[in-house]
């Protein structure tokens, strides 16, 4: 699977022909593997987020899915709706093309809007879908350490890494926004308000982040269970799936690993970091269910 998320998909037309022959192979494998004349009729696996929210983490778990049964890591880049280098947000007509690209069985993952064609073909019966949650107050943390130290190439990185001279004035900047900016940087709340609807989603599975270090064995059978009611097939006994899931989870082999964990914000958000985040994102950690009401 492709490690960087968001960059730009101005990819050679080789290189996306050697993406679709590495899947043909890989799927040619597990039908063998699995006794299958095709993989009609088995979901597609996807994993969605806001970005730095875990993405990485589900995946892994989902990859782990070609171990216990007919599906294959497609290999196919991030389905994003931004071009990291350049900023620029893709159409809706680019996005849905990119999610049709995927096969019955595939594992793909992205960074998909909840726009209303996106909603009805990843909550169809062609698709098991996850959409992972983490607080926006450490997505906001790792925001800022991805773009001023992990990714050059990004759009913002200039002005993070070069512009803003301390971690307390590009946290600001992450949560309030940056109009200037080339591109101009939404505030956090703007960034993420697209993606909310997909909590609301029956067909799409919601997982928090913070779930995975608080209750673990929870999650994977929440995760199991969404792909085995969405269709996908068991070569194994639950209780084996689950094992193989768990085997897979290892946060340190992403690229873009960082700390991890849950509740990093309360060690680095100043009095004035919470003052900006009420202004930017009132009621945001109440609809996601973080906080109760907005005096934390």
């Amino acid at each position: 699977m492709s490690k960087k998320l968001g960059r730009s998909l101005h990819q050679p037309a080789w290189m996306m022909q050697a993406r679709l022959v590495r899947r043909f192979l890989r799927r040619l494998r597990q039908q063998i593997r699995y006794r299958r004349f095709s993989l009609q009729g088995i979901p597609i696996l996807f994993a969605n987020s806001f970005p730095k929210s875990g993405t990485h983490l589900l995946t892994q778990v989902l990859q782990a899915f070609a171990e216990i049964g007919p599906a294959v890591d497609s290999g196919l880049a991030a389905v994003v709706m931004y071009e990291g280098d350049a900023g620029r947000l893709r159409s809706e007509v680019e996005i849905i093309a990119d999610l049709k690209r995927f096969l019955p069985g595939d594992i793909g993952y992205g960074h998909v809007h909840a726009f209303p064609e996106a909603v009805k073909l990843l909550s169809s019966p062609l698709y098991a879908t996850y959409f992972i949650l983490r607080d926006p107050r450490d997505v906001a943390i790792s925001h800022v350490h991805y773009v001023t130290e992990m990714e050059p190439r990004h759009a913002h990185h200039h002005l993070f890494a070069h512009e803003l001279s301390t971690f307390e004035e590009r946290l600001a900047a992450t949560i309030s926004g940056v109009a200037h900016a080339q591109p101009p940087l939404p505030s956090l709340a703007e960034r993420l308000k697209p993606y909310l609807e997909w909590c609301k989603e029956p067909n799409v599975l919601t997982i928090r982040y913070e779930a995975f270090f608080e209750n673990r064995p929870a999650v994977l059978q929440q995760i199991l269970e969404q792909a085995l009611g969405r269709g996908f097939r068991l070569s194994h006994t639950v209780e084996d799936a689950l094992r193989v899931l768990e085997s897979h989870i290892q946060p340190q082999r992403s690229p873009t690993f960082r700390k991890g964990g849950a509740g990093g914000w309360r060690q680095a958000f100043t009095p004035r970091h919470k003052e900006l985040f009420k202004e930017y994102c009132p009621g945001i950690l109440v609809e996601l269910g973080y906080e109760k009401d907005e005096n934390w």
